[in-house]
């Protein structure tokens, strides 16, 4: 059969070349168009070796609604499950902090130490939380978030093996640099974590600090008892067995992962949004907000434990109370924990700045007219962060705050045992209220309408 030329469309034809012999001769085809689809060998290899999705599989890269919500669930368990981890170190922490009220007196009684020198364990713990601090800033970049945790709680660890054994009290002041260094590993990494969490971040911050303030109102129950006991020292096994079980809870939950894989378990992309040529280090220090944040902490966290700590040594020496006395830190730690979660729904609806002011008038006034004051600033304070800081710069920054914050916990304490070896405890009051008034002065500076770039 052949074909006119009034019947071959260009567009249908094929080149000659590529026709059979016979149908050659018989059809009248265009010049060869200028291009052609060259299978190369590699590619031809490429196409066999490369699997064939099912037609009924294809689809435009979305997932179905019903795995969408089954892969939130599962990423919503993980986050209850790593937040409940975290919240079980803190409560240590707090437990840690509640310890050193009820136990002081037998401290000073047993090692025949007076306030000054008592006040060591104070300095020692200080130092070791600066240190942890500043190491923190370097750990966290080079080990990563999940190897540092449990580094920290290791350190916690050997820590309490010490005190429990009751040594001289070189040793057993030298134990709580080492618990320093461990409660700041963890402590910086946990808050920055948590504050990288972008949904209902505030109110986990707060229930977070509140479980500290449940570990600090528990333990001086505990505590009381075993300072009427011949082995006062053995409270510090009921720490130690806190201690192992956080560390195989850090180890099973995070299994020493960095912080960015941990946060994509979650469904939470970490990103690094810093620009600039600088480390870490040098954006944290080079951040005045850092700065006056880690001032505040230091007063604030200076007037937490001296409350803590130096109450009961008060109400036993100024007021004649009796060996019960210890339970009054479990009064001061329940405000505490209750004002950090009470009241997360007033420092919302008034903003932070304004509540912070509200509560250091109030705890001014509280001060001037009993001896344990609800802290009602801790939560607060955990907001500005996030408003302020650079995300990046969250658990870097937060360490260093923490660390300085810290060497309140021992500077004041330590200025008021000094001055209690000469004038007595009852300088305390004077001493926390010009504390509070200071810090006040210092929230207006740090709070003044500044806002993190991201």
């Amino acid at each position: 059969m052949s074909l006119s030329p009034a019947t071959t469309d260009p567009v249908f034809t094929l080149d000659k070349a590529y026709l059979a012999p016979e149908a050659a001769s018989t059809c009248q085809a265009p010049p060869r168009p200028p291009y052609k689809l060259d299978l190369t060998e590699g590619f031809v290899d490429a196409v066999e070796l490369s699997p064939v999705t099912p037609v009924d599989k294809q689809n435009d890269g979305s997932e179905s609604p019903s795995v969408l919500s089954a892969i939130r669930r599962t990423q919503k368990t993980r986050e209850k499950i790593q937040f409940v981890t975290l919240c079980w170190f803190v409560y240590l922490e707090g437990w840690n902090d509640g310890s050193n009220g009820p136990l002081l007196p037998r401290i000073q009684e047993v090692y025949g130490v007076g306030y000054a020198v008592v006040s060591l364990i104070f300095v020692f713990a200080c130092v070791g939380f600066i240190t942890g601090a500043v190491s923190n800033v370097i750990l966290a970049e080079r080990l990563g978030f999940g190897k540092v945790m449990v580094l920290g709680s290791l350190f916690q660890v050997v820590a309490y093996s010490i005190e429990a054994s009751g040594p001289p009290f070189p040793v057993f002041i030298f134990a709580y640099f080492i618990n320093g260094i461990g409660i700041a590993l963890q402590n910086a990494n946990s808050v920055g974590y948590i504050a990288s969490i972008r949904e209902n971040a505030e109110v986990k911050m707060g229930l977070f600090m509140a479980v500290y303030g449940a570990g600090a109102l528990s333990s001086p129950l505990v505590a009381t008892q075993f300072s009427h006991l011949p082995r006062w020292n053995l409270h510090y096994l009921t720490s130690l067995g806190i201690a192992i079980s956080n560390t195989i809870a850090l180890i099973i939950v995070f299994r020493l992962k960095p912080q960015r894989e941990c946060l994509a378990e979650i469904g939470i992309v970490d990103v690094d949004n810093s620009t600039s040529e600088h480390s870490h280090l040098r954006q944290i220090f080079a951040n005045k907000d850092v700065h006056l944040l880690a001032a505040f902490a230091l007063l604030y966290v200076g007037a937490e434990v001296t409350v803590g700590g130096w109450i009961v040594t008060y109400i036993i020496d100024v007021r004649g109370g009796g060996p019960s006395s210890g339970y009054i830190s479990t009064g001061f730690f329940s405000g505490l924990m209750a004002g950090r979660v009470v009241l997360l729904w007033f420092n919302e609806k008034i903003g932070e700045r304004l509540a912070l002011f509200i509560y250091a008038v109030l705890a001014i006034i509280f001060e001037l007219i009993v001896w344990f004051v609800p802290s009602l600033v801790g939560d607060v304070v955990a907001c500005l962060y996030r408003r302020v800081l650079p995300r990046w710069l969250l658990t870097g920054a937060i360490g260093w705050i923490a660390g300085v914050g810290q060497a309140g916990s021992a500077l004041v304490p330590f200025i008021v045992g000094a001055i209690a070896q000469k004038s007595g405890i009852k300088t305390l009051q004077p001493i926390l209220v010009g504390i509070l008034g200071l810090m006040t002065a210092l929230w207006a500076l740090a709070s003044r309408g500044s806002r993190r770039p991201d």
